[in-house]
């Protein structure tokens, strides 16, 4: 039965469809369902184009890109010379290796043949499998496979080396493969062997790439059929990443050299048909090259993805079409009123459910690759990193008020800016702003900033003292902790004696220091009674040192251990003079993600709880968050409304701090488990969209000089910031887990980094009071810290004894 048989119902019922719409209705339909699916986004591949053989078993009437062996240097690519177009798409940003290949050569070519014998393969696609392990360990690119017509065995074993698979299915039509036909002599365009291949792709959970050739000779009833045969097998394996519209330009010596290329307008035509009968949620893609300067025109057609774009090496199929530079593909983006993203080989869908498309052996690398949304991560900048973070070019404000402003996104901004409560879309909305967006979320935060704190940057001069590195949790993303199973791991256990703790509380005071932030592992052995006797010695050294101190899991261990409640330790430790709560141990307010990265920690609820109680006892708080590491925007919206709504609550927050994760040390990144901290994009919007979410409950953003270095505070101080936090003297968390920005950022420093930034400088305490001038006068100019002790881990008998004794 001729393949197209099956679809031909439908696609005249589409056809009748189709005719009842004017271009007009058309386009515009098409248009409004890519917005529905994408957005504003407009995404493109930075890839290098591996001819791994030229030589092809099949003869079609347009091709230029198969030839014979008298026209090639050697029937194959050497290892070397595919590593050599490959480092040089790596140093260049490329992140895609696109490898097509002629179909089964040996299978006609005798020289093909004798080429595999001498390098030990079987076929050409065993060569291929060995050629892609190489280059993912070698340079890490990312292997897509365009082999021509493969068995199931053969796309499993390339599944475990490749992100991404692709076979254009070209037409349905079984008519263009018959004599005269442009498909006559290509036994492997058979449409139902290429059919088979996709469902075997479907089967195997292989990120999958077609589509549809247009100009060839078929009917636009068959260019219908044929995307209906796509979206069947779609629908049942949900595997078809990318639909391509390709259209057909005659190329000398070929046999349909003669005949006239693929319009302009049918080429609109067919990619908007695609979006109407693929849906929404489709990647529709039309290569730019092939419409020379028309492309732009495109975008009209509902079209969301231009494909692999090589800054490197021409598109050795259409070698007389080149590539659109980068910069200007994105301009023409921008132009048109959408925002260039760039993606990795595989769509994020595909990206984002690692274990369900991607084999074991790739996800390591396509995790480093991507941001929270699955899209490539666009520079080389991390957290705690010693690195500037990119340029960020920032739009005057009457900028923002051209044509091209997504006035959905300006009605959200204008909501939270008077403090309405977003909801959870709303914050994700705010959250995939590209491009321009990026800036109206920015000033509208900027302008927020102003109108709550002025321009006033304010700082703590602290000391930070963590007691103890011990801790019983697993925690994933922890680099600090230590247990029995990490004893050579970066450093040896400690444990802090009271007379080293009361030695820094006096050393920081005389400095200028006006609190101490004390956090510390789950030791074991910790009762209720190690945490007031840290409060006591603290108080006992310096009376007027505010304490900072213990996590919420903190505090929950030394209620369980006392065996009261968490109000009545909260009490307790207020009487002996504990001043305020760190926010830490919050991670990601949201369960899914905790199961994932601190099972055995406090649930979202009970840290909440405990919070809340510490607010309704007298205790401030500071709330954080961690990001960047398997959560998502929508996880951060849980979390960020989680904080509004409790501050609504209590009042008891005194600001919000964005800890970017850093990744460097943390044993879920070694493992291969985590990004690679957010992006300078997502850190900036975390920052801003803070700022525009917890407005007007929480006045203070605070971003962490110690996770974001000097130059990545510089930035964020023009995009909602009003805080630095402290000067930190002895940051160790941060370092155990790679960061390079230091232990400490004195206030001389502190204050000309604010002034250099156009804003006034003030230090705080705490509470966000004011200092005295004698601690403030001590801060500057202060003595170089004597070096620490880490108290050697003692018996168990020893510590308790000795807390006893204070």
């Amino acid at each position: 039965m001729p393949a197209i048989d099956p679809h031909l119902t439908d696609a005249h019922a589409w056809m009748n469809k189709l005719e009842s719409m004017s271009p007009s209705q058309l386009f515009s339909e098409a248009k409004r369902l890519r917005g529905q699916g994408h957005g504003l986004r407009v995404s493109f591949s930075r890839k290098v184009f591996v001819p791994l053989t030229r030589l092809c078993r099949d003869v079609c009437g347009y091709c230029t890109f198969a030839t014979t062996p008298r026209n090639v240097a050697a029937p194959y690519l050497s290892i070397d010379e595919v590593l050599k177009i490959a480092n040089a798409g790596k140093a260049t940003g490329c992140k895609e290796a696109l490898f097509t290949l002629g179909d089964k050569p040996e299978l006609r070519y005798p020289a093909a043949r004798r080429a595999l014998d001498e390098m030990g393969f079987e076929t050409t696609v065993e060569y291929l499998l060995h050629v892609c392990e190489t280059v993912l360990r070698k340079t890490g690119l990312l292997p897509h496979i365009n082999a021509g017509v493969m068995t199931e065995s053969e796309i499993a074993a390339l599944r475990r080396v490749s992100v991404s698979q692709g076979i254009m299915l070209e037409s349905i039509s079984e008519r263009l493969c018959e004599r005269g036909g442009p498909h006559f002599g290509a036994p492997d365009k058979d449409p139902q062997l290429r059919l088979d291949m996709l469902e075997a792709a479907g089967r195997l959970n292989v990120p999958f790439t077609s589509g549809i050739l247009i100009g060839i000779g078929e009917t636009k009833l068959e260019i219908i059929a044929s995307l209906l045969a796509l979206k069947e097998v779609h629908l049942r394996h949900g595997h078809l990443q990318e639909v391509i519209i390709q259209n057909f330009v005659a190329k000398p010596d070929t046999k349909m050299r003669d005949k006239l290329d693929a319009t302009h307008g049918s080429l609109m035509w067919a990619a908007a048909v695609a979006r109407l009968i693929l849906g929404p949620d489709m990647n529709i893609q039309v290569p730019p090259n092939l419409s020379f300067a028309r492309y732009p025109e495109l975008l009209d057609a509902g079209i969301n993805d231009w494909g692999g774009i090589s800054p490197v090496t021409p598109d050795h199929v259409n070698p007389e079409a080149p590539w659109p530079q980068i910069e200007a593909l994105a301009r023409a983006t921008e132009d048109a009123g959408y925002h260039l993203v760039e993606r990795i080989a595989a769509y994020p869908k595909y990206v984002l459910d690692l274990q369900h498309w991607q084999s074991l052996e790739l996800q390591r690398n396509v995790i480093a690759m991507v941001d929270a949304q699955g899209y490539a991560r666009g520079d080389n900048w991390a957290p705690g990193i010693d690195m500037s973070p990119p340029p960020r070019r920032i739009a005057p404000s009457a900028s923002l008020q051209s044509s091209r402003t997504d006035t959905s996104l300006a009605k959200l901004l204008d909501r939270a800016t008077v403090g309405d409560r977003l909801s959870e879309g709303d914050i994700v909305d705010l959250f995939s702003v590209r491009g321009g967006g990026i800036d109206q979320v920015t000033h509208a935060a900027n302008a927020l900033r102003e109108s709550a704190a002025g321009d006033i940057v304010r700082y703590v001069v602290n000391r930070n003292i963590n007691y103890t590195n011990v801790c019983t949790y697993g925690c994933k993303f922890c680099a600090f902790s230590k247990g029995k199973t990490h004893e050579n791991l970066r450093g040896k256990p400690y444990d802090l004696s009271l007379q080293e703790i009361q030695r820094r509380v006096v050393e920081a005071w005389d400095r200028g220091a006006t609190e101490v932030c004390m956090q510390g592992g789950i030791h074991p052995d910790y009762t209720g009674d190690t945490y007031i006797s840290i409060v006591r010695a603290v108080k006992e050294a310096a009376p007027d040192m505010h304490v900072h101190a213990f996590s919420p899991l903190e505090i929950q261990q030394g209620a369980e251990t006392l065996g009261i409640s968490v109000a009545s330790f909260l009490e307790r430790l207020l009487k002996e003079g504990l001043g305020s709560l760190p926010g830490t141990a919050a991670e990601i307010l949201d369960d899914d993600i905790r199961k994932v990265i601190c099972p055995d920690k406090l649930s979202t609820s009970e840290w909440l709880g405990i919070v809340e109680t510490a607010h309704r006892v007298g205790l401030p708080t500071t709330s954080t968050i961690m990001f960047g590491h398997v959560e998502s925007p929508r996880s951060w919206a849980r979390h960020l409304l989680a904080i509004r709504d409790l501050q609504e609550r209590t009042g008891g927050f005194t600001e919000f701090v964005p800890l970017p994760f850093v990744h460097m040390e943390a044993p879920m990144s070694l493992r291969g488990h985590a990004r690679h901290g957010p992006t300078w994009r997502e850190t900036i919007l975390m920052h801003a969209i803070a700022r525009l979410v917890l407005h007007p409950g929480i006045r203070n953003i605070q971003a962490s000089w110690v996770k974001l270095g000097i130059a990545g505070v510089e930035q964020l101080l023009t995009m909602g910031v009003n805080d630095l936090g402290g000067t930190l003297m002895n940051e160790s968390i941060s370092k155990a887990a790679g960061t390079q920005h230091g232990q400490e950022l004195p206030p001389e420093v502190m204050e000309r980094l604010i002034r250099q930034c156009g804003r006034t400088p003030m230090q705080r305490s705490t509470r966000y009071g004011s200092v005295s001038d004698g601690q403030r006068s001590r801060s500057f100019c202060a003595p170089e810290l004597l070096p620490i002790v880490l108290t050697p881990l003692a018996r168990k008998s020893g510590r308790v004894v000795q807390e006893r004794a204070v």
